[in-house]
């Protein structure tokens, strides 16, 4: 069967090389030209980017480890997000904040507080597929700048909602940056050569956590570069693995990354099974997605104090521009 571990595995693993440079960081320092040489002066560093972020989502791993990278950015986590049930009474901890969390029927009554109390926000949602049209459709009828982080849901929809209610937002099923960067030259590749695979067959095996529900969102943005470059593919053969067993034995996924990780294989074979190509990406963790995710928020805050006509962007546009911590 397929196997997305790589023919040999370094040691130490990638995944498990963390080292930090020696020496802590400080404040930069120069030394003035008009003062002796033993004076110096502290250079003080740029000032950083701080608004109100709603971060719905955080009764969620992915929602939480968003909340606290915001929180380590500089931003102002707002203390409310929402549940899928109703008579919730909890909150959660995430940094110094007390995050309360209301059920789905308080959603409106709660958001339009929000605004009141904090105008500028920009929402990130982390919920569920099937809550991203109804949450969508919320933050446009309350004018509210969003990032969609929630894969699923009907996404023709989800871009008719924006578009008709003239709001901003950012949408991609997928906010790692390199990942996307990669996603961006399959494109590009596709584009300008197309059919360059014709008559190639394509095996896809794609690994996640239990929890995610749905098909990779990355996946099929991929497959679609391939069926562009000549390759036929049925998305029912894709091989989705979901069972811890399979992933530690079959996959090669790390056993303190079960919880949390994406792992992509394809895998190309001639007609003749003489040529084989093979693309893979692998993440273990989620801070790759909650980097990438208030970076987008940051970029989608940025265009709406500049009051840009565009008012749909996704993670590319994000990249093109530059907007990253």
């Amino acid at each position: 069967m397929l196997s997305l571990r790589p023919p040999s595995i370094p040691s130490p693993a990638p995944w498990r090389r963390r080292g930090k440079l020696d020496g802590a960081a400080g404040t930069p320092q120069r030394v003035s030209a008009a003062a002796p040489a033993a004076i110096v002066e502290t250079v003080a560093p740029p000032a950083r980017l701080s608004f109100p972020i709603l971060v719905n989502g955080c009764t969620g791993k992915m929602g939480v480890s968003v909340a606290q990278t915001a929180t380590s950015s500089g931003l102002h986590l707002v203390p409310v997000s929402f549940g899928s049930r109703d008579n919730i009474d909890r909150t959660v901890r995430i940094g110094h904040t007390d995050v309360q969390i209301y059920g789905p029927s308080a959603r409106e009554d709660v958001l339009s507080s929000v605004i009141d109390e904090f105008p500028d926000v920009v929402v990130v949602d982390y919920t569920a597929p099937d809550s991203v049209n109804s949450n969508a459709e919320l933050y446009c009828k309350l004018g509210l700048p969003f990032v969609m982080g929630t894969t699923g849901g009907n996404r023709q929809l989800l871009y008719k909602s924006v578009q008709d209610s003239n709001n901003y937002a950012l949408i991609s099923p997928q906010m790692g940056k390199q990942v996307v960067a990669f996603l961006a030259a399959m494109e590009i590749m596709a584009e300008q050569f197309p059919g360059a695979f014709s008559g190639y067959r394509l095996e896809v095996l794609e690994s996640h956590q239990a929890g995610k529900l749905d098909i990779s969102g990355t996946a099929k943005a991929v497959i679609a570069c391939f069926e562009k470059l000549g390759v036929s593919y049925d998305l029912n053969r894709m091989v989705k693995i979901r069972d811890p067993e399979q992933q530690l034995e079959m996959v090669g996924v790390p056993e303190e990354h079960i919880e949390g990780h994406a792992f992509h294989l394809y895998h190309l074979t001639s007609p003749d099974d003489s040529v084989s190509f093979e693309f893979q990406h692998n993440v273990c963790g989620r801070s790759i997605y909650a980097e990438g995710t208030v970076d987008a928020a940051m970029f989608l805050y940025m265009k709406v104090r500049s009051n840009d006509s565009k008012k749909i962007y996704d993670m590319i546009d994000v990249l093109r521009e530059g907007s990253m911590r």
